[in-house]
């Protein structure tokens, strides 16, 4: 019996998120949808449970589709010129980095899939609010709930539409907005058509806006206020709505929780640091794996007891190694020549560790994000462009910059955040190419999954599918 995808029952999420450990066989898919979250235990353990499923949790339901591998990969394969070859076995992606991807590519499915099921618990959380009696419990329930759904819509509509600027009045198709939670059959069977890119970016600047009113700033290892403002900033700049970017930028920054580490590998290497605004929880129990799927085992290749950590499916390319300054330190630290390849190959360093957390977004963005709005509108809201840029590249041990250009804050935008999944977003939205494709060429979207199309026909496919 066909059902839509992205209306999965919250039953069969509830397999995901009631536990991380892999050992624990009870039939979750048991549980029954409608009184599943009857509680404010049972939605804090569905909010607690969704992180794992953000990441990707091997052996289960979710192996890497979202910030575990594919929302960080995919932006960097499709914008691949340049910068990295895929060398891999995995046809899929070596259909995203082609940009010759077909209907029925894996990762264009299971990313969906995926992320729609974390919108489908954040439905239901929100539909559950009246079952929380402490006021701040529930309104932070509130924003943490919308968070996750404004994320996932967001990652929704940069990888399976047009970007944004494509048409004047942005009325390209986007994705389903569905905003009502799933619990039983009649639901699931619901189709929806797309709604246009500039209702999602609607939605999405509605559900982040309130979750950084409702959010606490200090939310332990979870998103916080700041996560909210600093996603705010980048869907901001998504738009080239340089002057609120800038403002959500300045918050985040202004607020003194963050420090720039005193050296560009720690965020990577360490849990939780002074840097990271938002990162993802990772151990050995709750990570995307380490054979076929997780950002270590596909970008590293490091030496280990006569074998390798990591395929080495991602080589990074002589030539943009070669465009940091030789004594840079994001350059000496955080690339290195790996195993595969007969010792000839660079690989980046920043994926190194199968069960490290993943950083999502950090102290450096924001910085590089306040220089070049900034720059562009020609303020010095918080601090000049020269000195936000030059604390990221004084951090990396090379010379400061005394007044620089739009094309210098790019680049260095660019180096400090190669292969944290920026890269396809950042050449839409600066209207530039990777390759011969031009920002807003179809190659450069992922089709709509074949088994959603089959399954609605109210969908329609991308161009080219």
């Amino acid at each position: 019996m066909k059902k839509i995808i992205i209306s999965l029952s919250l039953a069969m999420v509830m397999g995901i998120s009631a536990c991380d450990n892999k050992l624990d066989l009870e039939p979750r898919q048991s549980v029954d949808a409608a009184t599943a979250l009857s509680s404010a235990q049972d939605i804090e353990s569905a909010l607690i449970g969704t992180y794992g499923v953000l990441t990707g949790t091997g052996g289960g339901l979710a192996d890497g589709e979202l910030y575990g591998t594919n929302l960080n990969l995919v932006p960097e394969l499709l914008a691949s010129d340049n910068s990295v070859s895929w060398r891999g076995t995995f046809a899929s992606y070596r259909e995203v980095t082609n940009r010759q991807m077909l209907a029925t590519n894996a990762e264009a499915q299971r990313t969906w899939i995926t992320a729609y099921q974390v919108i489908n618990v954040a439905n239901n959380i929100l539909e559950s609010l009246d079952k929380v009696t402490d006021a701040d419990q529930k309104t932070a329930f509130e924003g943490e709930a919308r968070f996750l759904r404004g994320i996932m819509y967001f990652e929704l509509v940069r990888l399976y539409a047009l970007p944004w600027g494509a048409t004047a009045a942005n009325d390209q198709l986007g994705v389903p907005l569905v905003l009502r939670g799933t619990t039983g059959q009649e639901q699931a069977a619901e189709t929806r058509a797309r709604n246009t890119v500039a209702q999602v970016y609607t939605q999405v600047l509605d559900d982040l806006t309130k979750a950084s009113t409702l959010m606490p700033e200090d939310n332990g290892l979870r998103a916080s206020k700041f996560a909210a403002l600093a996603f705010l900033s980048r869907v901001y700049l998504q738009q080239s709505d340089y002057a609120k970017a800038l403002t959500a930028a300045n918050q985040v920054i202004q607020s003194g929780n963050y420090q720039l580490n005193a050296n560009v590998t720690a965020v990577f290497r360490n849990r939780n640091t002074a840097e990271s605004i938002f990162e993802i929880q990772e151990n050995t129990q709750n990570n995307p794996g380490t054979s076929n799927d997780g950002l270590t085992t596909l970008y590293a290749s490091i030496p280990s007891g006569g074998s390798a950590i990591g395929r080495g499916d991602v080589q990074v390319l002589n030539s943009f190694v070669e465009s940091y300054d030789a004594t840079d330190a994001r350059r000496t630290d955080l690339y290195y020549i790996g195993v595969k390849g007969a010792g000839t190959r660079y690989y980046t360093g920043k994926w190194a560790d199968f069960y490290a957390n993943i950083p999502v977004i950090r102290l450096a963005e924001m910085l590089l994000t306040r220089a070049e709005c900034n720059l562009r509108l020609s303020t010095t809201t918080g601090a000049t462009p020269a000195a936000d840029l030059n604390a990221v590249r004084e951090r990396a041990g090379v010379a400061p910059i005394a007044a620089p250009t739009l094309a210098q804050v790019l680049k260095e935008r660019q180096q400090e955040l190669a292969f944290e999944g920026l890269r396809i977003h950042d050449i839409k939205r600066t209207k530039g190419k990777t390759g011969d494709l031009n920002w807003n060429d179809p190659k450069l979207v992922m089709p709509i999954p074949k088994r959603e199309i089959d399954a609605n026909s109210l969908l329609v496919q991308n161009p080219g599918y």
